[in-house]
């Protein structure tokens, strides 16, 4: 009876220990799930499917692969990351932040090379969620993540410009200039069918956003180019021309063999694999909580995305992660469960099985032309515009980590908009006018198995239905991901929400994003937010980033109007 686990304040982490590592599969089921939740997750799966498998097979073409490594990662992954992670709605596979990456591997080590890299990046995701280090990639700040995810979307648009005009290249160079001087030089052998067929299919792709947004905009416009190009025989590369078709099924497992001099070559580009993977996994998300209401578990996504990515490379894939766009569009579709997911990488197979023969006749213009859209999605040009009327160390933070993306190199751009991130931090903290160090704005990390560790302010003068935070403190990155956490575990559903601002310093960008994503989903719900006590210069910054809510001059006055 020794052994046993009694009642105390050694119980809830004891809890925590076990629970954190259970996958949301397994809370899934054991909640309740009957036919009407199979039946919902069922048709969201097929949903995804349907924008996965053109999207999967023009990331692949992207990354210097043939287009059924996308497919395979997308049925690999997707299921392990559904069946195995801590998001109940996250959708993985395949996505633009990798297209990099994978290129700059596959064309100095082979295909062989991103296997054992990728395998390297999964090892270090499950050490990294084993070690509890989740919370700490969730901190990556706002400016890095949106100036490296706009320099990939440069990056791979500057790599569809060969295809998109139908241009005739031998082996186009990896770097930027080098491709747009292969374009030049190669501009005799423009194809305006190529053209024609990639503008065709943009301007599907648009239409059908603005106009019926639920339908596979993707699916449809590679299809109506598939057959226009088929009926009046246009001379234009296919995915058979280029590659000979796809198979209808999955390859044999294949263990690659591991060089010790090759794997520290490979190094820096496994722990890019897995920088990537880990924070546009934890992005995506946050992402799915912010729609949801629900909370995922990041260390158990960390290990989930690891044991993917393994699996992922060793039958025949490239490496994976949530992808944002598919994981909303599952959402959207009606999803209850991560069955969704498993759903979406069986329905993948299936049209693999079914379809293969027929895809030998996608122009690759019209694959460019859906990339091009993926590339605009990921500019995030909203983002950019928030964080250029922000401080202007973020400015810079920002600009730095996407002319480094573009023109030198991905691991490096990360690396120093990190630090920069961090002296700019160091820097705001030594310029503030008042900083407490006695009490913080979280005071222990929260997760989802904690008790919400909230500071409600003077809570016997609050009106009914009124209720009140105290943040204290620097609203800066490293803040932003607890406050969400706080916030999203305050229940109830009050008419009226005060945030007193008095004891913060200062807010960066991250923090006004944060503010603003809250202010959001407050609205939907017809909560009145009230800004109390801002400060001149975080006032500054609320307005210079057009912060909407109501403002009080101090705690008093918001209460007098929320009552």
């Amino acid at each position: 009876m020794d052994n046993l686990v009694r009642p105390g304040p050694r119980a809830p982490v004891a809890a925590r220990e076990w629970h954190i590592f259970i996958p949301k599969l397994v809370s899934a089921m054991l909640e309740g799930y009957g036919a009407r939740d199979l039946r919902a997750d069922v048709l969201a799966g097929i949903t995804v499917a349907v924008v996965a498998l053109p999207l999967s097979m023009a990331l692949a073409i992207a990354s210097g692969a043939p287009p059924e490594r996308g497919l395979f990662t997308a049925v690999v992954a997707g299921a392990l990351i559904s069946a195995l992670g801590g998001s109940r709605f996250q959708i993985g596979g395949p996505t633009g932040a990798f297209v990099v990456v994978v290129f700059n591997v596959v064309q100095q080590f082979g295909y062989d090379g991103l296997v054992v890299a990728t395998v390297m990046a999964g090892a270090m995701l499950i050490a990294a969620g084993l070690l509890r280090l989740g919370t700490f990639i969730k901190y990556v700040p706002y400016p890095v993540v949106t100036g490296f995810t706009s320099g990939i979307a440069v990056i791979i648009f500057t790599s569809q410009i060969g295809d998109l005009f139908g241009l005739k290249l031998a082996h186009p160079p990896g770097d930027v200039f080098g491709k747009w001087q292969a374009y030049l030089s190669g501009a005799g052998t423009f194809n305006a069918a190529a053209l024609g067929l990639a503008l065709g299919s943009l301007a599907i792709i648009i239409v059908l956003r603005r106009t019926a947004p639920r339908l596979p905009m993707f699916l449809i416009a590679i299809a109506a180019a598939s057959f226009v190009a088929l009926a009046l025989h246009l001379n234009v590369e296919t995915i058979g021309t280029r590659f000979g078709g796809i198979p209808n099924m999955l390859p044999a497992p294949h263990w690659p063999h591991f060089d010790l001099a090759q794997m520290r070559a490979l190094l820096p580009s496994a722990f890019t694999i897995f920088a990537l993977g880990g924070i546009e996994s934890l992005l995506s998300a946050v992402v799915a909580d912010g729609m949801t209401g629900r909370r995922h578990r990041s260390n158990l996504e960390l290990v989930a995305q690891g044991i993917a990515n393994i699996a992922s490379a060793t039958m025949g894939g490239i490496p994976a992660t949530g992808a944002i766009a598919r994981t909303a569009t599952n959402i959207r579709a009606g999803a209850r469960s991560p069955v969704a997911g498993i759903v979406h990488s069986l329905s993948v197979l299936a049209m693999m099985a079914l379809f293969a023969p027929y895809a030998a006749y996608i122009p690759l213009a019209a694959l460019g032309a859906v990339l091009v859209m993926v590339c605009w999605n990921m500019t995030e040009i909203g983002a950019i515009r928030n964080i250029l009327a922000g401080p202007m160390g973020d400015r810079a933070v920002l600009a730095a980590t996407f002319g480094l993306t573009v023109f030198v190199d991905l691991s490096v751009a990360i690396g120093v908009g990190m630090v920069m991130a961090a002296f700019l931090f160091m820097h705001r903290m030594a310029k503030a006018v008042e900083a407490e160090t006695h009490v913080s704005l979280i005071e222990r990390d929260v997760d989802e198995f904690a008790s919400p560790n909230r500071a409600v302010v003077k809570r016997e003068a609050l009106p009914p239905g009124v209720e009140s935070f105290k943040l204290t403190g620097p609203f800066f990155f490293g803040a932003a991901a607890h406050f969400e956490q706080v916030l999203a575990r305050a229940g109830g559903k009050p008419r009226a929400i005060i945030l007193d601002l008095e004891r913060v310093p200062l807010i960066d960008s991250t923090g006004a994003a944060t503010l603003r994503k809250f202010l959001k989903s407050t609205h939907a719900s017809g909560i009145r937010v009230i800004l109390a006590g801002a400060r001149p210069g975080p006032a500054e910054i609320l307005d210079a980033m057009d912060i909407k809510a109501e403002r009080a001059a101090n705690f008093a006055q918001a209460v007098a109007m929320a009552g």
